[in-house]
């Protein structure tokens, strides 16, 4: 495989492999990741519910096992599965149903305010924008991402830590943080993959391609990855 050859100044990031071949990198990840289970996410997205209900359970999501999240989440929207209702809703009340997710107060706190903005602003419908997400206390451009995408079926591409992670690895980009990984992908990655790289590399990143010592000796990506910041691996 060609790669990209500069003369680079010490501590500036690698070039981007020149010719990657993205097609079957990617068809190989969907392969891999369809054997565990998805996110609770995108299992809601796939029940087609609410852009609300992404929303919620996004914001439940962040810092939290799927496992905790879900069951959170079906607490929750069995007391209130509407903007209307959970705005209604102290944050004591919302602090209870969703504890022990992480950061359960402030999640609560977001929550609340998020329905009631939601209400007086959009009259209680989800933005399918995300610059107009981005605009609420609490929400991220991971979280607009995957409303966008998930809630409302529009192109975007959700970068958390396992996306930024693993692509840079692969050197298929060569980024810093996720925001400059999303600008890469955008201006790079295939649209028909823009939606469930994420999916996929969660999955990939929890079980194999793992932050520290990943699963190379078993890796089905192994030929094409330049495993970019590896220094011990299994």
């Amino acid at each position: 495989m060609s790669k990209l050859s500069t003369i680079r100044r010490p501590g500036a990031s690698p070039a981007p492999v020149k010719r990657f071949p993205i097609a079957a990198v990617m068809e190989t990840l969907r392969r891999t990741a369809a054997q565990w289970r998805s996110p609770i996410v995108t299992e809601l997205a796939n029940q087609r519910v609410d852009p609300f209900k992404i929303l919620v359970s996004t914001i439940l999501s962040l810092r939290t096992k799927d496992d905790c999240t879900a069951a959170a989440a079906a607490r929750l929207f069995s007391l209130a599965d509407t903007t209307e209702a959970l705005a209604r809703l102290d944050e004591t009340a919302i602090a209870r149903v969703i504890y022990p997710v992480g950061f359960y107060r402030t999640k609560a706190a977001t929550i609340r305010e998020i329905s009631r903005r939601l209400l007086a602003e959009h009259g209680g419908r989800v933005p399918d924008s995300i610059d107009e997400l981005l605009k609420f206390k609490g929400v991220g451009r991971k979280t607009a991402n995957l409303v966008v995408t998930l809630g409302h079926g529009k192109p975007g591409i959700c970068v958390d830590t396992h996306v930024h992670r693993i692509t840079n690895r692969w050197g298929y980009v060569a980024t810093r943080t996720p925001g400059e990984t999303e600008t890469a992908l955008r201006a790079r990655l295939p649209r028909r993959y823009w939606i469930p790289i994420n999916d996929w590399l969660v999955a990939f990143g929890q079980h194999l391609c793992t932050p520290v010592s990943p699963h190379c000796s078993r890796c089905p990506l192994g030929r094409w990855c330049a495993r970019r910041g590896v220094e011990r691996s299994r």
